[in-house]
């Protein structure tokens, strides 16, 4: 199979898109996913929020990653990994270690000192990989998310 990891263009967006509600659809929550393509266009391209590699099969996006810095108080400049989708069609391909390969590169290239990102406890097999690369599983740490709803319940006016 030849294949061709490299950094997404605005119109590979339809196809991103398509991939993120792909793997909303696997893990069922589907109706979690609230952005559409105007929003991935731009805050990718128009604001530079985030950057995007893609897995071009003979022109088709078959994976991605998403990335964008953050900032550690004990680690400077970080690169967080949202999201490393291939569809489920192309799974044991080689797409998705190329691409974590490709996110692991741009970390380096920037000087981070760290790269991270979030694995659901389920997914053995990406926890498995991810281990043998190196990585460093936090198992007594826990990710934190409040929704809008909860946003406005804080607010103090």
């Amino acid at each position: 199979m030849n294949y061709t990891i490299r950094e997404a263009k605005r119109e590979d967006m339809p196809q991103v898109l398509e991939l993120i509600k792909e793997l909303a659809a696997y893990e069922n929550a589907s109706k979690e996913v609230e952005i559409g393509l105007k929003d991935l266009e731009e805050e990718g391209f128009d604001n530079g929020n985030f950057k995007c590699f893609v897995a071009d099969v003979e022109g088709k996006i078959e994976g991605m990653a998403l990335v964008y810095f953050r900032f550690s108080t004990w680690k400077g400049r970080t690169v967080h990994l949202e999201d490393l989708i291939v569809r489920a069609s192309m799974r044991g391909t080689g797409l998705g270690g190329a691409l974590y390969q490709k996110v692991v590169e741009y970390g380096y290239e920037n000087g981070v000192k760290r790269v991270e990102w979030v694995v659901s406890e389920g997914n053995k097999n990406a926890i498995e990989f991810y281990e043998n690369t190196g990585a460093d599983i936090k198992k007594n740490w826990y990710t934190v998310h409040m929704d809008e709803t909860g946003i406005k319940r804080n607010i103090k006016k």
